[in-house]
C-alpha cells in the first residue's frame, strides 16, 4: 500500500500521454516524429504504456494506424480490456486539443520521465547511504553514472529489447551512409592507419604501446592534433607524464614544422616567430582540452570526461602512471600487476560508458631488448596479460634505426597492429621527423625553412 502510495506521487501528466497518443491517433503523420522522441518507459500509465507499444510495434510493421487496427492489435497482444479499452482509445481521441501539437505534449511527457528517474535514482542513492556497506568515493562514483546515464537519454538498468538495439544499429548505418567520410570512425590524420582501423570508433579502447624513445607520445599528438581539428568535437588529453606547457610546445612544433630545440632554446627567427603565431592561431581554434594532474584515477578522469560537452576523442598517457580504481594506493597489499588489470578494465568501461574512444598509451617490458628481433609483441605488455584482454585494438611503435644506426630506414617507423577486433592485423609504415616530433604518412615530407 506504501508502496503505490508513493509510486501515486511520482511525477506525470496523464493529460499529456494521453494527448499524445490521441494524436498519433488522429493523424498517424505525426507518429514518426513521437517514435524518435519517446520510449515505452516514458509513460507512466500502464494502459497508455500498451497502446504506445502496441502503435510502435504496428508502425514498425508499416501497418495502417488508426482506432479500428490498434484495438485489433491490442486484443492479438492480450492487452486488451473488454470493458474498457474501446472505450478509453475514443476518450483519447476526443480530449486531445489538436494533433497540431502534439510535439509538445511530447516535451511534457519527456520532462516527467525525466524527473521520475532523477527521483528513482536519488532513491537508490539515499539506500546506499543508510546501507553503510559501501566508501563515499564509491557511493558518489555511482552518483555520477547514473546522473550521467540519465543525461545521456539511457537507462541505467541495462536491459534493452533488441528491436531497440537494431533501431540504433539501423540509425548508424544511415548515418553512415549519408557521411562524405570513407571510414566509419575518428580519423586519426595517417590515412593507411585509418584504413586498417576504419579511423577510432566509439566505445573502444585503443592501446598504443612502446619502449620508451619510440614516440608514442609524439604519434598521440598527431591523433589528439588532427582530432581537435577537424572533427568539430571536444578532445581531451590526460598527460601524467609531462607538462601542459611542454605537450603546448610539442603541438607547436608538430603544427609549424618549426625545429623542436629552437622552440625549447628560444632561438627563432622572425620569420619562425610569424611559424609559430599561426600555429598557436590554429590551435586556438582547435577543441583541445589539457589535464596535467599526475595523480589522477580512472574515476576522477571518467568525472571529468563526463562534464564535457559534445566530446569525441579522450587520450591518457600512461597507462602505467595511472592510479587504481577507488584511489587505492601501493600500500593496499595489492601487487601491481592486478593493479594494472583494474586500471585496464574500468578504462574499457569508461569508454562504453561516454561511448568515445580511448586512446592509452603504455610502456613495454624490457623483453623485447634480448631477442634478435626486437619488435614488440603482445606478450611484452608490461605487468598484465589484462590489458590485451580488455583493448579492442592493440599498437606497437617501433622504429628499426633506434637501435640499428646502419639502418637504411633510419626515419621510418614500423605501426605494428597486434590486435583488432574490427579487422585485419598488419603493419602500417609511418614517417618520423624527430626534429618536429611528429609523424606523417610515408608519402608526405616536410622540410624544415631555413
Amino acid at each position: 500500500m506504501n508502496e503505490d502510495l508513493l509510486l501515486r506521487q511520482m511525477p506525470h501528466s496523464v493529460e499529456a500521454e494521453q494527448s499524445v497518443l490521441g494524436s498519433m491517433l488522429i493523424d498517424p503523420r505525426c507518429i514518426p516524429s513521437v517514435i524518435e522522441e519517446l520510449k515505452l518507459d516514458d509513460f507512466y500509465m500502464e494502459t497508455n504504456r500498451d497502446i504506445y507499444e502496441t502503435i510502435f510495434g504496428m508502425f514498425n510493421y508499416s501497418m495502417t494506424v488508426d482506432p479500428v487496427t490498434v484495438l485489433e492489435n491490442m486484443r492479438i497482444n492480450g492487452v486488451y480490456d473488454e470493458t474498457r479499452s474501446r472505450s478509453y482509445i475514443l476518450q483519447l481521441m476526443d480530449i486531445t486539443p489538436t494533433a497540431a501539437n502534439v510535439m509538445e505534449y511530447v516535451s511534457i511527457v519527456k520532462d516527467k520521465a525525466l524527473l521520475r528517474r532523477v527521483a528513482e535514482t536519488a532513491g537508490e542513492l539515499t539506500a546506499l547511504v543508510q546501507d553503510g556497506t559501501q566508501s563515499a568515493q564509491t557511493v558518489l562514483e555511482l552518483a555520477e553514472q547514473k546522473i550521467y546515464a540519465i543525461r545521456q537519454g539511457r537507462d541505467p538498468k541495462g536491459l534493452e529489447h533488441i528491436s531497440t538495439v537494431l533501431l540504433s544499429v539501423f540509425d548508424r548505418l544511415n548515418e553512415l551512409a549519408a557521411s562524405d567520410s570513407a571510414i566509419p570512425g575518428m580519423p586519426t590524420g595517417l590515412y593507411d592507419l585509418d584504413a586498417a582501423l576504419t579511423g577510432l570508433n566509439p566505445s573502444e579502447l585503443v592501446l598504443l604501446a612502446a619502449r620508451p624513445g619510440m614516440g608514442k607520445t609524439s604519434l598521440a599528438l598527431n591523433v589528439l592534433l588532427h582530432a581537435g581539428k577537424h572533427s568539430g568535437k571536444n578532445v581531451v588529453f590526460f598527460s601524467l607524464e609531462m607538462s601542459k606547457e611542454q605537450l603546448a610546445s610539442r603541438l607547436i612544433a608538430s603544427e609549424s614544422f618549426i625545429n623542436g630545440k629552437r622552440l625549447q632554446t628560444g632561438k627563432l627567427s622572425d620569420h619562425d616567430w610569424d611559424k609559430v603565431g599561426i600555429a598557436a592561431a590554429s590551435l586556438n581554434r582547435t577543441k583541445i582540452l589539457i589535464d596535467d594532474n599526475p595523480s589522477l584515477s580512472v574515476a576522477d578522469m571518467n568525472a571529468k570526461c563526463r562534464r564535457v560537452e559534445n566530446l569525441g576523442l579522450v587520450v591518457i598517457d600512461y597507462l602505467q602512471l595511472m592510479q587504481s580504481a577507488g584511489n587505492k594506493n601501493k600500500s593496499s597489499g595489492e601487487n601491481r600487476q592486478q593493479v594494472v588489470s583494474d586500471i585496464s578494465r574500468t578504462l574499457k568501461i569508461m569508454a562504453k560508458e561516454l561511448n568515445v574512444p580511448i586512446l592509452c598509451l603504455s610502456q613495454l617490458s624490457r623483453a623485447n631488448e634480448s631477442r634478435t628481433d626486437k619488435r614488440p609483441m603482445l606478450s611484452d605488455l608490461r605487468e598484465s596479460g589484462a590489458i590485451e584482454q580488455d583493448a579492442d585494438v592493440v599498437m606497437f611503435l617501433y622504429r628499426d634505426g633506434y637501435y640499428n644506426k646502419e639502418s637504411e630506414q633510419q626515419n621510418i617507423a614500423e605501426c605494428i597492429i597486434a590486435k583488432n577486433r574490427r579487422g585485419e592485423t598488419g603493419t602500417i609504415p609511418l614517417q618520423w621527423l624527430p626534429e618536429f616530433t611528429t609523424f606523417s604518412p610515408v608519402e608526405r615530407n616536410h622540410h624544415e625553412d631555413d
